[in-house]
């Protein structure tokens, strides 16, 4: 197997803090990536990462650059920061990488969306998948609307088909998340909703996964990491496996 790309992920927060007429501010770096980085690594794969804030200059421009990775995996960053090149910066014509990722997949390559504030169509609907290439390769139907879903009291995955190639020797019980994008599964035969969580009476894709094409894509409606993706979901012996299997599936491997 080539590389992994992952692209986002990575965030910047600036807090200030008022005594009086003064005023101080600071600001910290984090990467929610963390495990399942160490993940991919403790199951021999290889992966490097862009960051969000990077996307917009070191993305793939190319099906040429692209083909340097097995699997792209968009995880917590927008729709913007990869239709933004400093071609259009200056008001000329671009790639649209979108666009480009949905031909990439469909000569066969591999594509994965991990879910977050900024997946999909994102918490408060900035995230702007709804109606791009990029949803019509996907193996779900993103809403136009705002479609994260905080779940406090935790929603617990079932798993619908423990006999696909992702699942392979992962426990059948699966901890709880913490919260998900709301998205629709894909009414055709080549898609197949593999875990689903319920809330109020309804059931939703949790993880599902898609032959597009000569290629594959696959959708994971929770994080990778904190605060979607439970402390015991992290902990738990089989999250390792899980993630890797998600990428050697989309690599043809299993």
């Amino acid at each position: 197997m080539k590389q992994v790309l992952l692209a986002g992920e990575t965030f910047h927060v600036t807090s200030f803090a008022s005594k009086g007429l003064e005023v101080g501010a600071s600001s910290r770096y984090s990467n929610g990536a963390t495990r399942f980085i160490q993940a991919l690594a403790n199951q021999n794969i290889d992966l490097i990462q862009i960051g969000g804030e990077r996307c917009e200059d070191e993305f793939p421009k190319s099906l040429e650059a692209l083909s340097a990775y097995s699997v792209v995996v968009l995880s917590d960053v927008g729709a913007l920061s990869l239709l933004y090149t400093s071609e259009t910066r200056a008001g000329q014509r671009s790639i649209n990488r979108l666009e480009l990722l949905r031909l990439w997949v469909e000569r066969g390559g591999a594509l994965m969306m991990a879910g977050g504030y900024t997946s999909f169509q994102g918490m408060d609907g900035s995230a702007m998948f709804h109606g791009t290439p990029v949803e019509e390769c996907l193996p779900v139907l993103i809403h136009s609307s705002p479609d994260g879903l905080e779940a406090p009291e935790g929603l617990d995955p079932t798993i619908v088909d423990a006999e696909h190639p992702v699942l392979r020797g992962v426990a059948s019980r699966m901890p709880y998340i913490l919260g998900m994008n709301r998205v629709v599964a894909r009414p055709d035969t080549m898609t197949q909703t593999l875990v689903e969580c319920t809330t109020r009476g309804i059931s939703m894709p949790l993880l599902a996964a898609r032959k597009y094409g000569a290629g594959r894509t696959l959708a994971w409606m929770t994080d990778i990491g904190p605060h979607w993706l439970s402390a015991d979901f992290m902990a738990w012996q089989g999250y390792d496996l899980l993630m890797a299997n998600m990428i050697r599936w989309l690599a043809s491997e299993i």
